[in-house]
């Protein structure tokens, strides 16, 4: 068993993990060991970029990916959001489907209501306002004592190349506060019935802090389980990441949480007008696992089942030690210590789902062609450059053509962000530009060949990278040399850095080359 050094305030010598509670962007600050959190993951997680990137996987992948709910983009899909509801209730007088309103930007429920109708939405007032995500409302989830709730799984990802993946065994289920009903115009504001947001839940005079895992607002995943397994439910395949299970036990991701909340206690008025922080036992059973097994995994100074000497004390600067031990293919050398609580699904199970990693090859082909280290985005010479390199121009599909698509592409993105600075064609804006060329080259094919096809042509043609700086690599870590012994954890305070780092943490094109550094731990897992 190892220790690791705590230093809440950092320290001037380099650390060799780095551990953010809140969003994390990369800065001077830090010049060495792991770092918890994907820098630019909190724009990707963003609910219109999430919504974007589940819509491409439904259109390669329908069947495997029918687990997200419809959605669309407002203000930029609002016609369209329209025009199919009011189809569909032609059709169907009797329609009364309810919708979800979700901000872009909003966290823990904030600004989230529900609709009935397109006309129902309300007034968009100012830039911020304007960005939504509207999806169809799950109106028969399954209930446990009447009420609603949604499973909070926590996921690590250890690495991107090679993709290294694991899923807490336990997390949490949410609660709402007040006995469900299907959504009628009636009850459409009660959002104690309908959101399971805790954020929310938590200011319900209904909301129960129990002692115990399996009552209560708040309970663990296993005692939900349990229950369900005494009613014949088969829960050996239930697996997602922030999800709803309706009534037929069919998963529904609801989100994925970018910063997730780590905390342990919650606020309690232990006398009148008297209110302290105490410990939530459900929180601290699933949060201290995930953490510690989190440290176990990525020990820098520990990738066999070796363990190595404990810290001296008084060795190193002074602060709070805090145990940690070595762990490897999920073998605890302590038999004091539990097993680890991260199960490994990929590589794993790679042979599963190794077929659904198409985007990702159209990642590395955007990546190839940006050019500029530090740009994100390609400019009207670099998509030209793609398109002669990888010989898609032809007599019917000129160059003149290439640029009508790139103006189009990069037009309406811009518009459907009116205060965007941001010039270029990002990732997302490239696939769909990819699935244009896809469907033109090869059209008679289905969309997923399409993609395939083009992307064997655009392969061959330009040949493997010649070097590992040639691709970019999407390494997520760099651990310290193996001759350093010392291994030490900091806490910055994501909140107070220098006007020069919050000016570059501002800077969209920074944040997101700093996701192609490769000296940082992505701990990604939900709030």
């Amino acid at each position: 068993v190892e220790k690791l050094v705590t230093f809440p305030l950092g320290r001037r010598a380099p650390c060799d993990i780095y551990w953010h509670g809140v969003s994390f962007h990369d800065n001077e600050n830090i010049v060495s060991g792991l770092v918890n959190k994907f820098p630019g993951m909190v724009e990707m997680l963003r609910k219109i970029n999430l919504s974007r990137a589940m819509r491409t996987m439904q259109e390669l992948f329908p069947e495997e990916y029918n687990f997200y709910p419809r959605s669309w983009i407002l203000p930029e899909e609002y016609r369209q959001f329209s025009a199919q509801i009011r189809l569909l209730k032609e059709k169907d007088t009797t329609m009364n489907t309810t919708f979800i309103v979700k901000p872009d930007g909003g966290s823990q429920g904030d600004g989230i209501y529900l609709i009935r109708d397109p006309s129902d939405l309300k007034p968009m007032v100012g830039s911020q306002a304007k960005q939504a995500v509207v999806q169809e409302y799950i109106p028969k989830p399954l209930l446990i004592d009447k009420l609603k709730f949604d499973i909070r799984l926590y996921v690590l990802i250890k690495s991107l190349e090679p993709l290294e993946i694991y899923i807490a065994k336990e997390g949490l289920t949410r609660f709402c506060t007040e006995p469900y009903e299907e959504p009628s115009q009636k009850n459409l504001s009660h959002v104690f019935m309908h959101l399971t947001n805790y954020s929310l839940n938590v200011h319900s005079g209904n909301f129960v802090h129990s002692d115990s895992q399996s009552t209560g607002s708040k309970r663990t995943l296993s005692s939900v389980l349990y229950r369900l397994a005494a009613k014949g439910v088969d829960i050996k395949w239930i697996l997602g990441f922030d999800i709803l299970l309706t009534k037929n036990l069919k998963p529904v991701l609801l989100e994925v949480n970018a910063s997730p909340s780590m905390r342990i206690e919650h606020e309690q008025e232990v006398a009148p007008g008297v209110f302290e922080y105490v410990p939530s036992p459900v929180d601290k059973e699933v949060k201290v696992d995930v953490i510690r097994d989190t440290l176990r995994l990525m020990d820098p100074l520990n990738k066999d089942s070796t363990p190595s000497p404990q810290l001296k004390a008084g060795e190193f600067e002074q602060g709070e030690e805090i145990p940690v031990d070595s762990e490897s293919q999920g073998r605890s050398p302590d038999e004091n210590l539990p097993s680890l609580c991260l199960k490994q699904v990929y590589p794993k199970y790679s042979k599963e789902f190794n077929y659904l990693r198409l985007v990702e090859r159209i990642t590395a082909l955007f990546i190839r062609f940006l050019g500029v280290k530090d740009n994100m985005r390609l400019g009207p010479t670099a998509f030209r450059t793609f398109i002669r390199t990888c010989k898609l121009n032809n007599s019917n599909f000129t160059m003149a053509s290439v640029d009508v698509l790139y103006i189009n592409i990069t037009r309406r993105r811009s518009c459907a962000i009116p205060d965007s600075r941001e010039a270029g064609m990002g990732l997302q804006a490239f696939v769909e530009a990819f699935f244009y060329l896809a469907g033109r080259r090869f059209k008679f094919l289905v969309l997923k060949e399409q993609v395939v096809s083009l992307l064997s042509l655009c392969e061959a043609q330009l040949g493997p990278p010649s070097s590992v700086e040639d691709r970019r690599s999407l390494s997520c870590s760099r651990a310290p040399p193996r001759a350093a012994r010392t291994q030490t954890l900091c806490l910055p305070d994501a909140q107070s850095s220098s006007p020069a780092t919050q000016r570059r943490a501002t800077s969209h094109d920074y944040r997101l080359h700093q996701k192609l550094k490769p000296r940082t731990l992505r701990a990604n897992v939900e709030n």
